[in-house]
């Protein structure tokens, strides 16, 4: 490990970070959580909601929040974010940039930075055509400049219609967990404590209430199933009024909870406490899900879809769990009806879920492999 003093300098930059709770935020907190031991880390995004700069040091880390104007079409509107940006990335030995977020790409080609540029590339762009349009040539210019360029899986790469141009740059990690965090808290059963028929298996969906989470399919899906079960929604979004309104259509109402936004240590205790976790996706945005880790750790079988992403290619079809075909409410009804009524098969498919994690997950490798294309060369020994 090299000294302090003499340690490079790493700029990460995303559109949110902790205590934002999501997906591309955690893999932006994982590593630079870790990569702190190796390098200066300083941290930039943007504030949630409307608000001025603030800047904290979370974990050891450096954290810049720039000021919002508020967001359209899921992006923040910041102006200072640009100014904020070419400030840290000119001291920088090297930047990461999580992506998709157009300022943080206009923000690197404005600043004129010759330092190492790393790209983890966590999606396309899929639903905001109109943004689309004009971020491409941005984006295309950015992949043209990057150094190298991050995925999860080899399927982020071939299923994407800009990433294969630039194939030679790509590097497949696939993002991790920590197991040393996921100890069980002793007597916490949150899904026990909500159920209605204690008897009841415990479906778990965990994530925000947003069109391509498949939210809305999952509850159809439901409301087809014959055993004894109850679901659950941990999560909050736009889409929540609208799915207590069709729960209530489908007579699912006094089966279904909402639980709302969870800290993660709520959360966890969620993973380990349900029956099944689904992951119901019906779009190319969902491109991982460090969800299905998380449940898998816990022994739980998972429930996803076969997108051509890395989402299939986390929990193993027959092996770690059921995939189905995206938007298919009949085939979710059986693969769920199937393992709700299986106690043998789910202990088969959590028991390789858990170890499958602990194969090919942990963060400890994936970070390993992280910091050696992170760093400029110079800085790797």
């Amino acid at each position: 490990m090299a000294r302090h003093s003499e340690a490079p300098r790493l700029l990460i930059a995303g559109k949110a970070y902790a205590p934002h709770i999501g997906g591309i935020e955690t893999v932006m907190q994982q590593t630079a959580e870790y990569m702190r031991r190796y390098a200066k880390v300083s941290v930039l995004c943007c504030r949630d909601g409307i608000g001025f700069t603030k800047r904290e040091k979370l974990n050891g880390v450096s954290v810049t929040y720039s000021s919002s104007l508020g967001t359209i079409a899921s992006c923040p509107l910041s102006l200072s974010y640009i100014g904020d940006f070419r400030r840290r990335v000119m001291v920088s030995d090297a930047v990461e940039l999580h992506l998709p977020f157009p300022i943080a790409d206009l923000s690197l080609l404005l600043s004129g930075y010759k330092g190492r540029v790393a790209v983890a590339w966590h999606s396309d762009v899929v639903r905001q055509k109109k943004l689309l349009t004009l971020y491409r040539p941005l984006m295309k210019r950015l992949l043209k400049r990057a150094d190298v360029i991050l995925t999860a899986t080899q399927a982020h790469i071939d299923s994407s219609p800009y990433l294969p141009a630039y194939r030679e740059k790509c590097t497949v990690i696939p993002y991790g967990i920590d197991p040393q965090v996921y100890d069980r808290r002793p007597g916490m059963h949150p899904l026990d404590a909500a159920l209605h028929d204690k008897t009841a298996k415990k479906i778990l969906f965990a994530g925000r209430l947003v069109y391509y989470k498949g939210a809305d399919v999952l509850l159809r899906a439901f409301a087809k199933v014959q055993g004894n079960a109850e679901l659950f929604y941990a999560g909050g979004g736009v889409l929540e009024p609208e799915l207590r309104t069709q729960a209530q259509a489908l007579g699912i109402a006094d089966r279904v909870h909402f639980l709302g936004c969870r800290m993660t240590p709520e959360l966890r205790d969620m993973f380990a406490d349900c029956d099944v976790f689904v992951l119901p996706s019906v779009a190319n945005s969902e491109a991982f899900g460090i969800v299905q880790l998380e449940a898998m750790y816990y022994g739980k079988p998972v429930i996803n879809t076969a997108l051509p992403t890395g989402v299939p290619l986390v929990s193993l079809d027959g092996q770690t769990g059921l995939t189905v075909p995206p938007s298919d409410a009949d085939a979710l009804a059986k693969a769920i009806g199937i393992l709700i009524e299986n106690d043998a098969l789910r202990a088969k498919f959590g028991a390789a879920a858990h170890a499958r994690v602990l194969r090919e997950f942990q963060l400890s490798h994936v970070m390993r492999k992280t910091r050696e294309v992170l760093l400029p060369q110079s800085f790797r020994n």
